[in-house]
């Protein structure tokens, strides 16, 4: 596995599902990320390494490399390496995988590697991607697509402890968001999490805040800025079981892939 470098585009928390699945499998695993990251789930995301410099996920080291040259250095030995690169560096990868989430095809080709990999709607297996693995939460997800596109984004988030759009908190207007809460935190219904310029932020329901967007980031009207979660249980330090599934379909792909090429 060592040979086969893998570039992930997009190192949020369903991309780092992937990464997991990758590094466990001894992947050298470069990630490019935006320089002002919109991460929500940041504790389980390894685009914190952006601002942080280096972050862990459940024992998976990142690490931010400064060029191209040295990703491919801090992939080699082991680590994730997170690049600063809205476009797909010069690595020369064997693998390539959108995982920016975007709901449509901002920019891969089918031509960026040998395989390319998409996750989510927006992308036709065969067309702009060889394989594309489903993100919608129900009975296909993590199901990797060889033909054809992934279910269409249907814009309301899957139920979790029985809430599903409630639990995720948009910006009401355009600002600089700042918290009164950290992730992990308790809080209870109508709790004040925090504002975006003068519009106050209050906690949908009791729970737990799973994640929040970088403090300080300036967002649009509208973008998802906040997680809260309803069950009193949930291990916020976790990938989720949604990103698990995610990256399983992922290894399954890349696996396939080599599998018929060799």
């Amino acid at each position: 596995m060592r040979e086969q470098l893998v570039v992930l585009r997009g190192g949020g928390d369903l991309a780092t599902g992937a990464v997991w699945r990758l590094w466990r499998a001894g992947f050298p695993v470069v990630v490019c990320e935006l320089a002002h990251p919109l991460t929500v789930r940041r504790a389980v995301s390894v685009s914190s390494a952006v601002a942080l410099g280096a972050t862990d996920v459940e024992g998976m080291p990142a690490r931010l490399a400064s060029s191209p040259e040295q990703a491919r250095e801090v992939a080699a030995q082991g680590v994730v390496a997170v690049l600063v690169s809205p476009d797909l560096p010069p690595l020369e990868p064997q693998v390539v995988i959108d995982a920016r989430l975007a709901k449509r095809n901002i920019d891969t080709s089918i031509d960026d590697a040998p395989f390319v990999v998409g996750l989510g709607p927006g992308f036709t297996a065969g067309v702009d991607v060889h394989a594309v693995v489903e993100t919608l939460r129900g009975p296909r997800l993590g199901r990797v697509l060889w033909q054809g596109a992934a279910a269409a984004n249907t814009g309301v988030p899957g139920d979790i402890g029985g809430r599903g759009a409630e639990r995720v908190v948009h910006a009401p207007a355009a600002g600089e968001v700042t918290w009164q809460v950290q992730i992990g935190s308790r809080v209870a219904a109508g709790q004040q999490l925090g504002r975006v310029g003068e519009e106050v932020l209050a906690a949908p329901f009791d729970g737990v805040v799973r994640g929040l967007i970088a403090p300080g980031t300036a967002v649009p009207h509208g973008l998802k800025i906040a997680d809260v979660d309803p069950r009193p249980d949930v291990d916020w330090h976790e990938i989720s079981d949604k990103a698990l599934a995610v990256g399983g379909g992922v290894m399954e792909a890349v696996l396939t892939w080599i599998s018929a090429a060799g």
